[in-house]
């Protein structure tokens, strides 16, 4: 049976990240959003608290706490704001959990060890100019020669481009083999013919940092690849996997904080001498903002169960990642027609809701991506357990079948 009632080690965590948010991001997260600056000092801060590494085991420098604590992270850092939460997505979801999975015990203790401690910085290339959700069509490619491959290519849309120390990224070595000719490397700021470039000039998510990746003839040992050639593609999706659910769990936090700020309105406004949450079309939004949340906290809940107990949750991942990003783009919508004109103004958070909630829908897989993938498990064309007995088990528990 499901078991989604949170510990009180999720209680405990829930409230520290609140506290920390309320003092170290609310007072400062409109100056840096207008600014479009990345505070980095968050990073070393959350660092401090054990945080960037929360959900991977103590043995490789992390707090060793389980999936659903990661998710209670997420959501409380983007009632802050997005650009947090995707730092942790990137850092610890998409890089970290990817290198705790597939990554050789070597290569744990020189990346994966630095990066749960905070020490280093974890992000995830994988997007390309005109390689989005055909991860197929990227133009990368890593010829080997000798003890290491000579990496050509490029990435974008890349978050922590200008701030991460080590490039979880994905390349053809053999470009014949399409999805199966793909191969995962890391590689590290500092090695030759790498570089990175900021994008400016975005919708939402200002105060993160997001940008290109370069890669001209860069030099990548043989020990920097992870897994064997030919397995990036797999390695890639189980690492969206993880992405997805980070932002799934971010998605709740922007329909908290627009719910929380649509309610502290709805007492200080008046409408015709009455509070304008004793209007019936107020309420109405106020509702679905209120159902949306239990609806987007349960389905996350559900894969953080799933993923504490070893159990492949690629369906449900989408699923939450859909349905919560969906949400959060329609609470962000409401909350701005519930203040009206002041909505609508930077005086009110509300409006930077609705900025950063639109890339939630796109990135890790668009809405209609999801939508497809959600159609094909209904349909029967895919199979929840197709690929279980290719990927290495989860730390935390064993695989079951369901």
């Amino acid at each position: 049976m499901y078991d989604f009632s949170p510990s009180q080690e999720h209680e405990s965590v829930r409230s520290l990240v609140r506290a920390f948010v309320d003092r170290e991001i609310m007072p400062n997260i409109r100056a840096w959003d207008e600014a479009h600056h990345f505070e980095t000092g968050i990073l070393r801060k959350l660092s401090d608290l054990g945080l960037m590494g929360v959900c991977i085991p103590e043995a490789y420098g992390g707090a060793g706490m389980d999936y659903n604590t990661l998710a209670v992270v997420c959501e409380e850092l983007e009632r802050g704001d997005t650009a947090f939460r995707t730092a942790v997505s990137v850092h610890t979801g998409l890089n970290s959990m990817t290198l705790l999975q597939w990554g050789s015990e070597a290569q744990k203790q020189k990346f994966l060890v630095p990066q749960a401690k905070g020490e280093k910085i974890g992000a995830f290339g994988l997007t390309e100019p005109d390689a989005g959700s055909d991860v197929a069509g990227m133009r990368s490619t890593a010829v080997l020669k000798g003890d290491h491959y000579v990496l050509t290519g490029s990435k974008i849309w890349i978050s922590l481009s200008d701030v991460a120390d080590h490039f979880l990224v994905f390349a053809y070595t053999d470009r014949n083999l399409r999805h199966k000719g793909i191969s995962a490397f890391v590689v590290e700021r500092g090695m030759a013919g790498f570089s990175t470039r900021p994008i400016r000039g975005k919708l939402g998510i200002r105060a993160g940092n997001t940008g290109e990746l370069i890669f001209d003839d860069v030099c990548v040992p043989v020990e920097n690849r992870i897994g064997e050639e030919g397995e990036g593609f797999k390695i890639a999706m189980s690492a969206l996997d993880n992405g997805r659910f980070t932002v799934a769990a971010g998605a709740c936090g922007t329909i908290m904080a627009c719910l929380e700020a649509s309610l502290a309105y709805c007492e200080q406004r008046e409408t015709f001498g009455k509070k304008i949450g004793e209007r019936q079309l107020v309420q109405q939004m106020i509702a679905k903002m209120a159902a949306n949340l239990e609806i987007s906290r349960l389905l996350v809940a559900k894969v953080g169960w799933l993923k504490n107990r070893g159990v492949r949750n690629t369906r449900e991942t989408s699923l939450a990642k859909w349905v919560s990003c969906d949400a959060a783009f329609e609470a962000a919508s409401d909350a701005i027609q519930i203040h009206g004109a002041y909505g609508y103004s930077s005086e009110y958070p509300v409006e930077r809701y609705l900025r950063n909630a639109k890339a939630p829908v796109i990135y890790e897989g668009t809405r209609e991506i999801h939508t497809i993938m959600q159609a094909e498990y209904a349909l029967g064309y895919r199979k929840d357990t197709a690929l279980r007995a290719m990927l290495p088990a989860w730390p935390f528990a064993r695989i079951e079948e369901e």
